[in-house]
């Protein structure tokens, strides 16, 4: 059997943006609770810098990659706009997402299939550069092997869908989801691919999720921002990757 790799954690800092941008002014900052997660155990930091702007902002990316000695994940749409800002910045990493000016957030996986011939320069230009290209995408066969196609080293596979059903008590459809998700992450693992996660997921999801031995990193932020309120974030981290570590030992234990 193949040694289990270490699961990371990135911190999404945006809904720490959201609630500054609700009053306005400076406070609470990004780039102050970016920090705070890397000293609680985080080991990279996401971003998503909108084209509406409704949460991050351009300088929050700037001072995030100048002041916070962390990777950083910069979630990006597959857009002139945001291949240019990347290559200004020059993250570790760039994840390419869908994304939609009316949707709250995140709805769906990227259609790395469909969208071939559009998403193909972009992810080039970004890994001649030196950054790591990861397309979040649906777990779903056909958008594995076109992430594949397009020489993305990384998916992100969208568990959303998952984490609600469990969350509602749909034990059937949570089963069904979670299923896709382990045959693609199998898959993406095949192609030579490094699986991530996201999307959606708690304290009892990050565990479940954790224990599968291809899934090497999760990235999350709405669910540790919002126990941020009644723990603080620094707390709501270090809960959540003992959580991960759980799931980790089980798929070590061959659970």
């Amino acid at each position: 059997m193949a040694e289990l790799k270490p699961i990371r954690l990135g911190v999404n800092v945006d809904h720490v943006a959201t609630l500054r941008n609700a009053r306005g002014g400076r406070h609470p900052d990004p780039a102050r609770a970016a920090a705070a997660a890397v000293a609680a155990g985080a080991d990279g930091v996401t971003v998503h810098l909108r084209e509406d702007r409704r949460h991050i902002r351009d300088d929050d990316v700037r001072r995030i990659k100048t002041e916070v000695n962390a990777p950083l994940n910069f979630e990006m749409a597959a857009t002139e706009e945001m291949l240019r800002i990347a290559l200004q910045v020059d993250p570790h990493a760039a994840c390419i997402v869908p994304e939609r000016r009316e949707e709250r957030t995140t709805e769906g996986g990227l259609d790395a299939a469909g969208q071939h011939n559009h998403l193909a320069p972009i992810v080039a230009k970004l890994s001649d550069a030196g950054i790591r290209v990861s397309l979040f995408v649906a777990g779903d066969e056909r958008q594995v092997a076109a992430a594949a196609r397009l020489r993305a080293p990384v998916i992100e596979i969208h568990v959303g869908a998952w984490c609600e059903a469990v969350v509602d008590g749909h034990k059937q459809a949570a089963e069904m989801e979670l299923g896709r998700i382990v045959a693609a992450a199998r898959q993406a693992a095949s192609l030579g691919l490094e699986v991530h996660a996201g999307h959606g997921l708690d304290f009892a999801t990050a565990e479940t999720i954790s224990a599968l031995p291809e899934i090497v990193e999760l990235n999350i932020g709405h669910f540790l921002v919002g126990e941020a309120v009644f723990v603080g974030l620094e707390q709501s981290i270090r809960r959540f990757k003992a959580a991960m570590q759980r799931g980790r030992a089980r798929a070590g234990a061959g659970a």
